[in-house]
């Protein structure tokens, strides 16, 4: 059984077929875990949705900000942006199912891979964690959120969801406030403050960071820097492959490509085997977030 972590998707359906078949993908077998932005600005959001809702237990998938926005527009509180592509999603006869499975996917996961103990565990997001969130934390907020989205108050939620305030997380917080912290931090964030304020305008590279910015994983101190992170969301950063973060939005629909990272089940295999096919150009490169 091989267990593969998938970069940004947005709707690229035919690279992420052609992607599964270079990793001989077989969801009677393997397990997926695509780390959100699974659909919008790419061709085919729609595909993609049903392929990944068919494989059932076998793709465990995160929710990015775009699968978000694609939820706050079908409860009518949120207008589409002029280059969504979420109309045939929208469109869809089956519309309600697929949003329905959609709005049962996660916000974080972590895994434990057996074979090896000293990177245990591997938390999962999207964008990133805030550097006083703990493992258990940031899975215990995340799951905060997905009460939430599985709800009654879901479309509260979504009404409620945008915006930059507050930028900085306090155990204080509550309500919306606090919800719209977590939502911020796992599916958009790039830059903090060693403090952990955050800043959604900038969407350079690492070396891009505002004064008094840095990237999130590089705060001193940081309370996941002895786990593995995992996470999308930042194709301008690319394929980052450290012993503390993992980095693989590779930019497929800005004409990058799309990447998988097998993680290794057997002691004799290497932890990570990272494939990539190549994709083409969907919308202009380097704009994507």
């Amino acid at each position: 059984m091989a267990m593969y972590l998938i970069g940004d998707l947005q709707g690229c359906d035919a690279a992420l077929q052609r992607l599964l078949d270079a990793l001989d993908f077989s969801p009677s077998r393997d397990t997926l875990y695509p780390l959100g932005d699974l659909v919008n600005r790419g061709p085919d959001s729609l595909a993609v949705l049903r392929r990944l809702k068919s494989y059932g237990t076998s793709a465990r998938c995160l929710l990015g900000n775009h699968d978000l926005h694609l939820l706050a527009i079908a409860h009518g509180v949120r207008k589409p942006h002029r280059k969504d592509t979420l109309d045939a999603v929208l469109q869809a006869p089956d519309r309600a199912d697929l949003l329905h499975w959609l709005q049962q996917q996660n916000m974080a996961l972590q895994l434990t891979t057996p074979h090896e103990p000293a990177h245990s565990p591997l938390l999962l997001v999207h964008a990133g964690v805030l550097p006083a969130w703990t493992v258990q934390k940031t899975v215990a907020l995340a799951g905060e959120v997905e009460a939430v989205l599985r709800g009654p108050d879901a479309p509260a939620f979504f009404q409620a969801m945008y915006g930059n305030a507050p930028a900085a997380w306090s155990e204080s917080l509550a309500g919306m406030e606090r919800l719209r912290v977590i939502v911020n931090a796992l599916t958009r964030l790039r830059f903090c403050t060693e403090g952990g304020t955050m800043e959604f305008e900038t969407k350079e590279g690492a070396g891009g960071a505002p004064a008094g910015y840095m990237p999130w994983f590089d705060v001193p101190g940081r309370q996941t820097a002895d786990v593995t992170v995992a996470f999308g969301h930042w194709s301008t950063l690319g394929w980052l492959g450290r012993r503390d973060v993992l980095s693989l939005d590779t930019g497929c629909v800005w004409g990058g490509s799309l990447s998988a990272l097998r993680l290794g089940d057997t002691p004799q295999e290497a932890r990570h085997t990272l494939v990539q096919i190549p994709c083409a150009a969907a919308q202009t490169p380097g704009v994507g977030g």
